[in-house]
């Protein structure tokens, strides 16, 4: 077995001890050391992994939750489905996976919701959101790119703080706030569309839509710490 291999094993058996302590003592020094006690790691090895400790074996957790998401969409036929409804199979799988989790995606918004680790919380958000848009297909380029992903992360941040706290049958009450956001949100885009339509309103969004025209998606090229760059457009 090669180090390569090595490694996402080790983070795997150290996300996995790590639940076991998580709901006692939060993603917390005392649960990372406990993780790596059980999972049989020396200290050196478990930082070698997550040099910052809890903080980073609670990201790793989010990033499995997303990775084994996409794993689930990519394998599952949603063609038939109108696209808000693709949007709302894709949180429900993303929540369903985290399901015997529940405490720990609870102590981890506890641990993100301080200000030393809010940055961390909100590009883990924009992560998930970025994975389901991408995964469903998402080609657009432009400031669409944004205000997609910015959109989604809030009807699903919304809908992980409901479901935390639904106790009801299946998560029926979760399912039905999700499907109450979205068509929030598709409501604001119809009524943008109708702007776009008038006579009268249209002229006012010649300014913003030519701004808006050069805001492109980050590059495939650029460094993955970009939000995006400015430029004109080819």
């Amino acid at each position: 077995m090669t180090e390569d291999t090595r490694i996402p094993d080790a983070r795997t058996r150290l996300i996995d001890a790590a639940l076991m302590h998580v709901p006692f003592d939060g993603w917390s020094e005392a649960s990372f050391r406990a993780a790596a006690v059980d999972a049989g790691l020396t200290d050196g090895e478990a930082r070698a992994i997550c040099p910052r400790g809890a903080v980073d074996l609670a990201l790793a957790f989010h990033a499995r939750g997303d990775a084994a998401m996409v794993e689930r969409l990519k394998a599952t036929d949603l063609t038939a489905l109108r696209f808000r409804d693709r949007i709302a199979h894709a949180i429900r799988v993303r929540l369903e996976l985290v399901e015997h989790d529940k405490e720990a995606v609870r102590r981890g918004l506890t641990l993100f919701a301080l200000p030393m680790h809010a940055g961390d919380g909100a590009r883990a958000l924009w992560q998930t959101a970025d994975a389901i848009w991408t995964t469903l297909g998402d080609t657009s380029d432009d400031l669409n790119w944004y205000t997609k992903r910015a959109t989604l992360s809030g009807v699903y941040s919304s809908t992980v703080l409901y479901w935390l706290g639904d106790q009801s049958m299946d998560h029926t009450a979760t399912w039905g706030f999700l499907d109450r956001r979205i068509d929030g949100v598709m409501q604001i885009e119809k009524i943008k569309g109708q702007v776009r339509k008038s006579r009268f309103l249209k002229p006012f969004l010649a300014g913003p839509e030519w701004l808006a025209s050069r805001i492109k998606a980050p590059s495939s090229a650029a460094p993955a710490d970009l939000p995006g760059r400015w430029g004109p457009r080819p």
